[in-house]
């Protein structure tokens, strides 16, 4: 397994996505099970663990940190062998007359509470919030990580012209956007700026809620009160149907390499880019350790080349896009490229 880097953080090529145990995919497992599924993980190889402060169950804020406790009390005892990612998200109201710095601090020792450690290594402002400039957040971030509470940060869900506003203040680890062979915005601008200027990309949802695994179909129900899938412009009945050519590409591929889909589509885009670290999530230890096992999984330059341009030639049904600011719902989802 060849590790990669997230500007100075060295991670596992593959990370684990935590937020399906606490929020998102319809009811959370026993916590138990949930510990026991992040530590498999760990000794599989992973070593890049992703969560939130409001990751908790219906995104409800008396249980804010629910998944930030659950990765706590599961790797205290490797912390130091890790990359802990969580993120945060930041209000007007909240910095009305206040020093920003501090405010953002005080998410901070939440978080560190919640997940049992004295430092983070990788620290995300959640959304961008168009009320308060970019700027002032790269700029507080930059003297915290002075401060050496967090190693690096990062933004999620951003266009180029924000980061590039941010990298100039205070250089970005990470951005953590969707991405996956059904979601690709971020190829036209978002990755090769990044590549030009050293800062890791964050795939989150790179199986595509599942479609690409090949195990959803027309019939999956995602009616469940906390299920994102049901808002997820892919997922829908003609689009699932519309989009079965980019999977059966992959089953080919998969039977090709004695592999899964799941896997060729991480395979895919962990050898078109050296910066991309995908953070797939899933709440079923068998799911995790299969989409971990994609780092094993080697496409040569003509199974990539040919993957990829036929892909290319494949038209996709549905959008949601890369670029979703706070205060934006679900319903945004579905709107038109």
């Amino acid at each position: 397994m060849e590790k990669r880097f997230l500007r100075n953080l060295e991670v596992s090529p593959i990370g684990m996505g935590c937020m399906g145990f606490s929020h998102g995919y319809g009811d959370i497992p026993e916590e138990s099970y949930s510990i026991e599924a992040i530590q498999k993980a760990y000794e599989f190889g992973c070593t890049f663990f992703d969560t939130a402060e409001g990751y908790a169950p219906n995104r409800s804020p008396e249980s804010k940190g629910h998944n930030e406790k659950i990765l706590g009390k599961a790797v205290k005892n490797f912390r130091q062998k890790i990359v802990l990612a969580t993120k945060f998200m930041l209000a007007v109201d909240e910095i009305a007359g206040k020093n920003i710095v501090d405010v953002i601090k005080s998410h901070l020792e939440n978080s560190l509470k919640n997940l049992q450690t004295d430092y983070v290594d990788l620290y995300y402002l959640h959304r961008v919030n168009p009320e308060i400039p970019v700027e002032k957040i790269a700029e507080a971030m930059g003297k915290i990580i002075d401060a050496g509470i967090i190693r690096g940060w990062g933004l999620s869900q951003v266009s180029v012209d924000t980061i590039k506003k941010a990298n100039e203040i205070a250089p970005l680890a990470a951005v953590q956007n969707i991405y996956s062979m059904i979601e690709r915005s971020i190829e036209e601008e978002v990755i090769p700026y990044c590549l030009e200027n050293n800062i890791g990309v964050v795939p989150f949802s790179p199986i595509a809620s599942g479609f690409l695994s090949g195990k959803v179909t027309t019939q999956t129900d995602f009616s469940h009160s906390d299920d994102v899938r049901k808002f997820v412009p892919q997922l829908k009945r003609e689009n699932i149907e519309a989009n079965q050519p980019i999977l059966d590409l992959i089953k080919k591929f998969a039977a090709e390499k004695n592999a899964t889909p799941a896997q060729i589509s991480l395979a895919w885009m962990l050898k078109k880019y050296k910066n991309v670290v995908p953070i797939p999530g899933s709440k079923n230890q068998g799911r995790i350790l299969e989409n971990l096992g994609a780092w094993n999984v080697n496409l040569s330059d003509e199974e990539f080349s040919e993957l990829d341009s036929t892909l290319n030639k494949i038209p996709v049904a549905g959008f949601r896009g890369h670029v979703e600011m706070m205060g934006g719902t679900m319903k945004d989802w579905d709107r038109k490229k």
